[in-house]
């Protein structure tokens, strides 16, 4: 959505660059959806990527380039996207009007909700419909990233010798994986959770439209830091048993203990998010709750969220509706590390010329 360096129609490939992961995938459009064409990650160095900041750009460059070797990936041209509090999501109320007035008007009018100097930030917009309330009014999704922390990214592609064409934001590409695979009944809210490393994305959305985000910096190391600190292990160790794997011979007492203390810790902060669009939200409440992201496949996640949150929560499979060859993937894989992927194939649904 943010930044379109349009070309002509080529292929292209999604690549969600994470704190602790780089995932790429690589979509056909067939008749009546997708078919899986690429699916891979990389792991980063801890450290590699702080707060949403590329920290040590060659082990990024390095990981990027490898994993697009290892894949064969022959496209140049890559889909990829941000978040965190670099990125500002505002849904705002204008005049009617058209695109290009909007387009005109929008550094204007953007002055007032962006915390930023507007010379600073790439700006973009969606016009979402008619003002509800008041059909004088309509409502507008307004973007803006700064520049700065758009232009880091960016480079890092062009080191390893890519195209980055269209510049998403996580939650929306985690909208369009869900909204290609999940049919939605009339006025259902429902409130995506995207679950990285360092960042949780929130983004609820009423009939296929994102009414509210939120981009919360805090995520799974979490737990890696509260196992390493309380049983005395290594970040590997720590990893495995966070994700149900040998946890050798810690205290599985104190290791439940802090599973359960640190999942609760991230469904307070999403509690919390979703309270204050409730309450900034007349009759809308969310009825559904879909998680993805590395910290999803956390064992028993899902049912600490549902406990709190007090409505059904689902893990996310960003691959429910694609088509995947078992000759190509092997299906138990693709399974396990699909909700790893979301983002990731969000991006791989775009093309050159979206807005």
């Amino acid at each position: 959505m943010l930044q379109g360096l349009f070309g002509s129609r080529k292929d292209i490939v999604g690549i969600d660059v994470g704190t602790s992961s780089v995932k790429l995938v690589q979509l056909k459009a067939v008749k009546g959806g997708y078919r899986l064409l690429n699916l891979g990650i990389a792991q980063l160095p801890p450290e590699a990527i702080v707060d949403n900041t590329v920290m040590d750009s060659v082990a990024v460059v390095d990981s990027i380039r490898g994993l697009v070797e290892n894949q064969r990936v022959r496209t140049k041209n890559v889909v990829t996207s941000v978040s965190g509090h670099s990125v500002i999501i505002r849904k705002i109320s204008l005049p009617v009007m058209t695109e290009a007035e909007v387009e005109a008007s929008i550094e204007w009018e953007a002055e007032q909700f962006i915390p930023f100097e507007i010379s600073e930030v790439n700006l973009d917009f969606q016009i979402v419909g008619p003002d509800p309330k008041d059909p004088a009014q309509m409502s507008v999704l307004l973007v803006a990233a700064k520049k700065d922390f758009v232009n880091e990214g960016l480079t890092v592609f062009h080191e390893c010798g890519l195209n980055p064409v269209i510049l998403d934001i996580d939650s929306f590409a985690v909208e369009n994986a869900f909204l290609a695979n999940y049919d939605l009944e009339e006025g259902d809210v429902v409130a995506l959770i995207n679950l990285g490393a360092n960042t949780l994305n929130v983004n609820v959305i009423k009939e296929g439209i994102s009414v509210f985000t939120r981009d919360i910096q805090t995520g799974g190391n979490m737990f890696n830091e509260e196992i390493q600190k309380r049983l005395g292990v290594d970040g590997e160790q720590a990893e495995q048993a966070k994700l149900g794997g040998d946890p050798g011979d810690m205290d599985m007492g104190v290791l439940a203990e802090v599973m359960s203390d640190c999942a609760e810790t991230l469904a307070q902060e999403v509690q919390r998010s979703l309270d204050y669009f409730s309450a900034t939200s007349a009759d809308d409440k969310v009825t559904r709750v879909y998680i993805s992201g590395g910290v999803s496949k956390t064992v028993g996640i899902d049912k600490v969220f549902e406990q709190r949150l007090g409505v059904p929560v689902e893990i996310m499979d960003p691959l429910r509706r694609i088509t995947v060859s078992e000759d190509l993937f092997d299906p138990a894989y693709v399974e396990a590390v699909g909700p790893l992927f979301a983002v990731g194939v969000g991006l791989a649904m775009r093309r050159l010329g979206d807005k």
